[in-house]
């Protein structure tokens, strides 16, 4: 298997993810700038919407979107538990958080990278994603993670996603839960091992 990303990206979520499960791939860096590989190669070759992640299969098959991505490593490996079984609740639940960390949060910093944005604008986006972590905040006290006591997937993308607050100026300061399910992630040896292969640790 061939993983794309881009350091700093979403894609560092199934980067995760794939260390997590103990499973090999080859992780190829994409410049988003130019969209092109370390060769030269044109990204927009390999997936016309030239945005990261994009896991490609032995086979030549191409999955995208960290979702459904995460979600096809994790059932690649059951017995590390990343997923609760299929037709199961606590599935539902899981795949539940990936919509909202994808929807409410992902795409909520979306407006905030384009450098054409008004900086009057700026405080709107940036209230409405302050909003939506506290109430993740809320969701996980008392938890070791989104699920409870067991790591799924989605505290992955979570991970991902709220570190990009900092950089962005989205202020979470003063969300005990989320900054102590940010540190267990950081403890995680996939998470230090990924960081360390994109060159952010």
């Amino acid at each position: 298997m061939k993983l794309y990303y881009a350091p700093g990206a979403c894609s560092l979520c199934p980067h995760i993810v794939l260390l997590e499960a103990g499973l090999s791939a080859e992780a190829v860096p994409v410049n988003l700038k130019t969209h092109q590989l370390r060769d030269g190669a044109d990204y927009y070759a390999i997936n016309d919407r030239g945005y990261v992640p994009l896991l490609e299969l032995d086979g030549g098959e191409r999955i995208t979107e960290n979702a459904a991505i995460v979600q096809y490593l994790a059932e690649r490996a059951p017995d590390r538990g990343l997923l609760p079984p299929a037709g199961t609740l606590a599935r539902t639940r899981v795949q539940e958080w990936l919509a909202f960390v994808g929807s409410e949060l992902h795409k909520g910093f979306s407006p905030l990278f384009n450098p054409a944005l008004p900086e009057e604008a700026k405080p709107i986006f940036k209230k409405k994603l302050e909003a939506r972590f506290r109430w993740v905040d809320e969701q996980l006290a008392g938890k070791s993670w989104l699920m409870g006591e067991a790591f799924t997937v989605a505290d992955a993308y979570l991970f991902v996603i709220t570190g990009w607050a900092g950089h962005m100026g989205v202020d979470i300061a003063g969300l005990e839960n989320l900054a102590a399910h940010q540190a267990r992630m950081r403890q995680r040896p996939a998470v230090q091992a990924a960081l360390k292969a994109e060159g952010q640790a």
